[in-house]
């Protein structure tokens, strides 16, 4: 959420960055209620404070009667009031967050830029296959089972597959956790942040429909699972229940930055993708991830997501996969995110890079809305900054390997840094 007095001085601005981002909300109606709780705010408190000094004597008849027609007034004003904050609030909620002076400008997709490519794309002496031919072939994807259980887009990962998934967590804790490798990949990137490492946890799946909200992350609902009988929502990535750990919180300024990687299950009902990816394990309704999430000062914010760009492609680069690095315009781009960047890798048996990883800046624009502070080493507040960004969505991580690493004999090689994991090279 953007801060109302940003808002007041900078409207502008913001029915621009609204245009930019497709979002439709009536700038000048939220500016009229905005002046009419100006306006009514002192009238509410000066009433409340006359009934308070008559209370406070002995009043006689006159001043009883007085002191009804001000309990009167202060009532109707308070559901004015009340009516005003709720309007505003709602409005406010639909503001999406200012965009980067990096950012451009486009309509959709087509707007994005490819900033660089990393890795060599494979050269095969066969025609390569795509991940589910594979995935069936080998007997490690199971749709087909899953479809008669679960409903479609479940599915079963099997044997080695299944293995490979927990090398994949593994080694992504190695390096997460590692203040050492961090601090390396600090100063090979030319970085200007602490090597704090990455605090693993388990996050929970099931969100309140309140803090989801707060975290700007409930709508599209559409997009939610929604459980009734108990008012939750499935979360559709561990930020969902990472970023509001400190909802309501002062955050000391000596622990930031304050990051947390994330290893859980994911939600997302694919409203939109009818037709889509329906073979395989590209775009399913439930996937796991690995994500990582940070608390920062506002002055290191930008910073912070570059190192977490860093780390993903670290770790894409010890996988040996290639990838392109795209900065995401503004008409694609999340409402809370102030800067998007997202890592595409090679999967050759479609001939094309697909997304695997994105990294979200959004400023303060959670942490109003969260409540999330620091104190200042002087004492003063101000909000964090946060960011996120998937270390691993692993389905999709599982894919690249599988087309990239596939052999013409028809056996799939391991990448050699999870061998250690896995105790096999091939399979």
């Amino acid at each position: 959420m953007l801060d109302i007095k940003f808002i007041r001085e900078n409207p502008e601005l913001v029915k621009e960055n609204n245009r930019h981002k497709r979002a439709e909300v009536d700038i000048d109606q939220l500016l009229k209620l905005d002046e009419e709780r100006k306006t009514i705010q002192p009238e509410l408190e000066g009433l409340r404070n006359e009934r308070n000094k008559i209370s406070k004597t002995k009043p006689d008849e006159m001043e009883i009667a007085e002191m009804r027609k001000i309990g009167e007034k202060i009532k109707y004003l308070e559901v004015k009031f009340k009516e005003l904050e709720d309007g505003i609030t709602e409005m406010m909620y639909k503001i999406p967050n200012i965009v980067h002076p990096s950012t451009p400008v486009g309509p959709d997709e087509s707007g994005n830029q490819v900033l660089r490519k990393v890795g060599e794309i494979p050269k095969f002496s066969f025609q390569p296959k795509e991940h589910w031919e594979l995935g069936k072939e080998k007997d490690l994807i199971d749709n087909e089972r899953a479809a008669e259980i679960a409903g479609a887009r479940f599915t079963y990962l099997k044997g080695k597959l299944a293995v490979l998934q927990f090398a994949l967590i593994s080694h992504a804790i190695s390096i997460l956790t590692d203040e050492k490798y961090l601090a390396k990949i600090i100063k090979d990137n030319n970085l200007n942040v602490l090597p704090t490492p990455f605090i693993p946890i388990i996050p929970p799946v099931m969100i309140k429909p309140e803090v989801f909200q707060r975290m700007a992350r409930l709508e599209p609902k559409e997009e939610r699972y929604y459980i009734p009988s108990d008012d939750v929502y499935l979360i559709g990535s561990a930020e969902h229940t990472l970023g509001p750990i400190h909802m309501d919180e002062t955050l000391d300024e000596k622990t930031i930055p304050l990051r947390y990687m994330g290893v859980s299950l994911a939600f997302r009902r694919e409203a939109g993708s009818y037709g889509k990816d329906t073979k395989g394990i590209l775009r399913v309704h439930q996937f796991d991830k690995i994500e990582m999430e940070s608390f920062s000062l506002p002055e290191n914010s930008v910073e912070e997501q570059n190192f977490f760009v860093a780390v993903q492609e670290e770790l894409m680069k010890t996988l040996k996969l290639p990838y392109q690095i795209v900065q995401i315009c503004t008409g694609d781009m999340g409402g809370p995110d102030a800067r998007q960047i997202d890592l595409e890798t090679w999967m050759p048996g479609q001939n094309k890079y697909r997304e695997t990883h994105t990294s979200d800046l959004m400023t303060d624009y959670q942490s109003r809305r969260l409540k999330t502070k620091i104190r200042r080493k002087d004492g003063s507040l101000e909000l964090a900054h946060m960011n996120d960004a998937t270390a691993f969505a692993i389905g999709r991580t599982l894919i690249a390997i599988m087309e990239n690493y596939q052999q013409e004999d028809g056996t799939i090689l391991v990448p050699e840094v999870l061998r250690k994991y896995v105790g096999f090279e091939k399979f």
